[in-house]
């Protein structure tokens, strides 16, 4: 399977390169406040992905799956926030990582309802 298409490999992926970026942000109270939620909400997703794909049950992984897409968005909101009060000089970094985010949340949407649908 090509890595493009791995989803815990796209989540790892995303993840890792969070790190990065939440080290590269500008040295203020700001950027490390921001920085902190940005690196809680984007290495969490990976972290509950690998949870879900344990759950006890299809109600457990439906869960855990809504944690995942939580998250993206919470790491989607501090990416834009981080953008829009300039405290970050790698805007492209950002804006990949704005990118990548969003496609992960169009597909848990997906995943989440075809589970939902085939749990009903």
């Amino acid at each position: 399977m090509e890595r493009k298409y791995d989803l815990e490999y796209r989540l790892i992926d995303f993840a890792s390169e969070i790190i990065s970026f939440t080290d590269s942000l500008v040295s203020s109270k700001a950027a490390s406040h921001m920085g902190g939620q940005l690196l809680r909400s984007g290495t969490s997703p990976a972290l509950n992905y690998g949870e879900a794909q344990s759950g006890e049950s299809r109600k457990d992984f439906i869960h855990k799956m809504k944690i995942v897409l939580k998250e993206l968005r919470e790491s989607r909101v501090a990416l834009k926030i981080i953008a829009k009060s300039k405290l970050t000089e790698e805007n492209n970094k950002n804006e990949e990582l704005l990118d990548e985010c969003n496609q992960l949340i169009s597909i848990f949407v997906k995943s989440i309802e075809t589970a939902q649908r085939n749990y009903s």
